[in-house]
């Protein structure tokens, strides 16, 4: 599979698949002290919401890198996810002591579950992937569904503005032949869907979300990857306690590759 035989994909939930045939997100998270920026700051995150007796509910759960960690820690945790190559790995990790409940579906449609069921939802892949935004609105409303009415709701974006600079890194050359509006900036679509900060908000809003949280959660640990990975420990943690520092200031959301959202029905 290669990228141009993902364009002629028409069904969108067959592209979404595929792209987990290009893409190893069983390393993503954990290839490197850069890559793993985003998890220990999502966690971070997640950590200050959880109860001893939390049930997670983790949709569009990748290899497993949350779930696997939060059940490692007691919580009771349900996993959806809809790539084949996604659910082979995640499978591949599983244990007899981590009970995971993992299936294999479609984030537009929990109705294996039943209404307000889980005190914390994580909802980390589906939206860098959907393009319709009735889609993405009923993403929103199904991990809304099945959150409990005091429960919290997190949602992760990947981050239209920041893409140049990361992109920039790795071609000289981008904005004369990268693939965006040169007169809006917006970034193509493909093979992930990108949002500003602004976007973000307002599609979280339209879902009837109380944003209580906003987080850079890799903030510019892609454009420094190749410092940070030669870094020793010491160095390595002063740098994460300088990320958390800023990571939630408002004027380091737009440089970050990703997002990290939390709220509240």
């Amino acid at each position: 599979m290669d990228f141009e035989r993902l364009r002629e994909i028409d069904d969108e939930l067959e592209r979404i698949a595929r792209t987990y045939d290009i893409f190893n997100e069983d390393a993503r998270l954990n290839r490197s002290q850069a890559a793993r920026v985003e998890f220990l700051t999502t966690v971070r995150s997640v950590e200050k919401y959880l109860q001893p007796d939390s049930r997670i509910l983790d949709i569009g759960a990748g290899a497993g890198e949350y779930s696997l960690f939060f059940a490692k820690r007691g919580h009771e945790v349900s996993a959806v996810e809809l790539a084949d190559n996604n659910i082979r790995a995640f499978r591949n990790k599983l244990t007899p002591d981590l009970p995971i409940d993992l299936r294999q579906g479609n984030a537009m449609d929990l109705s294996c579950f039943q209404d307000e069921s889980f005190d914390i939802v994580l909802l980390f892949g589906p939206l860098y992937h959907l393009l319709s935004e009735a889609d993405r609105q009923q993403c929103i409303a199904e991990a809304r569904r099945v959150c409990r009415a005091d429960g919290t709701l997190f949602f992760s974006f990947i981050s239209n503005d920041m893409v140049f600079a990361t992109e920039f890194v790795y071609d000289q050359n981008y904005f004369e032949n990268g693939a965006y509006d040169r007169t809006t900036f917006k970034q193509e679509n493909f093979p992930f869907v990108f949002f500003t900060v602004d976007e973000c908000r307002e599609m979280l809003k339209w879902g009837q979300i109380g944003i209580l949280q906003e987080v850079a959660s890799d903030g510019l640990s892609e454009l420094l990857a190749e410092r940070i990975n030669r870094m020793d420990e010491p160095n390595y943690r002063q740098y994460l306690n300088y990320h958390f520092y800023c990571c939630e200031k408002p004027e380091m959301l737009g440089h970050s590759n990703h997002l990290l959202f939390a709220g509240k029905k």
